[in-house]
C-alpha cells in the first residue's frame, strides 16, 4: 500500500513528500546540522566518553535487561555540558543505553522532539 503525500513541514513550503522535508529541505537542514565531526563526535568522544561509558556500564542503566550499545548524555545533554563549560567526553556525563531505551528517551526529551533539528 502506498503511503499518502503529506506537505513539507518547512513553513511556507508546498511540496508535497512521501515522509519528512522535501529534498531541497532536508539537504539544507542536514548541511545546518553539520558532520559528526562538527558537532563534536570524534575520535575523542569515541575513545575517552563512548568505550569508557559501554565499558562501565554493559547493562541499559534504563530497563536493566538488554546489553547497552548507546552512550547517552545524562543527565545534561552535550549541548548543555558544552554552554556550562563541563567536558562533554568526560564519561561520569553518561550512562549506557540500550537501543530501544535511548529511542524512547531522545524521544522524550523536549530539545529532541520532532527529530535532530529541534533546538
Amino acid at each position: 500500500m502506498a503511503r499518502a503525500g503529506r506537505v513539507c513541514p518547512t513553513p511556507g513550503c508546498p511540496k508535497v513528500t512521501t515522509g519528512g522535508r522535501c529534498d531541497t529541505h532536508r539537504r539544507q537542514a542536514d548541511h545546518a546540522r553539520g558532520t559528526a565531526r562538527q558537532r563534536g563526535y570524534d575520535h575523542t568522544h569515541e575513545r575517552r566518553f563512548r568505550r569508557a561509558v559501554l565499558d562501565r556500564d554493559p547493562t541499559c542503566t534504563r530497563c536493566h535487561r538488554a546489553p547497552s550499545a548507546h552512550a547517552d548524555h545524562h543527565p545534561l545533554s552535550r549541548r548543555e555540558l558544552v554552554v556550562r563549560g563541563l567536558d562533554p567526553n568526560d564519561p561520569r556525563h553518561g550512562r549506557g543505553l540500550c537501543q530501544p531505551c535511548h529511542s524512547r528517551e531522545t524521544a522524550a526529551d523536549p530539545a529532541q522532539r520532532g527529530g535532530w533539528h529541534a533546538r
